[in-house]
């Protein structure tokens, strides 16, 4: 029995099993909220490829910043709207371990991204002279390059490891596919020992990214202390970044906290915010935080906005 049902070909996903009878205005909700999420990110990544003023390290990291967010809610969205149009909502073997791929690899490139952003301020504010030199091109292609492929080959070595383990359970009481309640679903828990290692061993690789952004930060705020340019500097362009960085930490601290100690006792509704916040809340607030606070980009695109009412008119 145990040899049959080891060979998972499907998961049941029964995150959605207590929401059906609202699943008209789930889907719709759920719709433009992708949909908003699609508008800011793709209206502030082309006001920044466009506009060669905009052509510099910093635009050029946020605009990364926001393709990965595009990456990271395409994983989600389309299967969730599939789901709450269906009656039955399964997903694939190895369509649970993309899924998983995708959005682990999203999480962890957005906290290194916000770690080279971090960098970028520093060399910015405290070692303004060697600026141009610190960020040349070259450099800030490798580093852009660091911050996607890194996180990706490191939860690929994660979902490698899970998918060896054999399964006696299709049944994953989450919205979508996450990597621990895969591992939860092994026949035998010796098997997951390497998969535990590994797991802490990327959760501190991170953490250590957390730690370089920390520094950084302590740098810059020493540096800006007694100088009036420095601050207007910091209050222009840190404080975006601080705020998203909040966010970010907010909504996955909330969700790795729910995913390894959660409660039966919750709503399922509840449950599924907590679940999914970090793939709502930084998609649409990264964008907004920045377009409203940096002036470049707010003033491109009210100026877009003024010039085609004119054009309307």
């Amino acid at each position: 029995m145990m040899h049959n049902v080891s060979h998972v070909r499907l998961f049941f996903l029964s995150g959605l099993s207590e929401t059906m009878n609202y699943r008209v205005a789930l889907f719709s909700l759920t719709l433009l909220c992708y949909c908003f999420i699609v508008l800011v990110n793709v209206a502030l990544i082309v006001t920044i490829i466009l506009d060669k003023n905009m052509h510099e390290p910093m635009y050029i990291l946020l605009c990364i910043f926001c393709m990965n967010g595009l990456y990271g809610t395409t994983g989600f969205y389309p299967k969730i709207l599939w789901d709450l149009l269906s009656p039955v909502h399964v997903i694939s073997y190895t369509g649970c371990l993309v899924q998983t791929l995708v959005i682990y690899s999203f999480v962890c490139s957005d906290l290194s991204i916000l770690a080279v952003m971090a960098y970028d301020r520093y060399v910015a504010i405290c070692r303004p002279l060697e600026y141009h030199s610190l960020m040349s091109t070259p450099r800030l292609l490798l580093l852009v390059c660091f911050s996607l492929l890194t996180p990706f080959c490191i939860i690929g070595t994660n979902i490698i490891l899970t998918s060896r383990l054999k399964l006696c359970s299709p049944y994953i009481d989450r919205l979508f596919c996450v990597n621990w309640a895969i591992v939860k679903l092994a026949c035998f828990p010796a098997d997951t020992i390497v998969n535990n290692i590994v797991a802490y061993i990327t959760i501190i690789i991170f953490v250590c990214h957390g730690f370089f952004i920390f520094c950084s930060y302590v740098y810059v705020i020493k540096t800006c202390v007694n100088s009036l340019e420095n601050r207007a500097k910091f209050m222009q362009t840190c404080v975006p970044h601080l705020t998203s960085l909040l966010i970010f930490l907010v909504t996955i601290l909330s969700d790795f906290m729910h995913l390894r100690f959660r409660s039966t006792d919750l709503p399922q509704a509840l449950d599924n915010f907590i679940a999914i916040e970090y793939l709502v809340i930084p998609p649409i607030m990264n964008p907004l935080i920045y377009g409203f606070k940096l002036t470049k980009i707010r003033k491109r695109i009210l100026g877009g906005i003024t010039f085609n009412i004119k054009l309307l008119r």
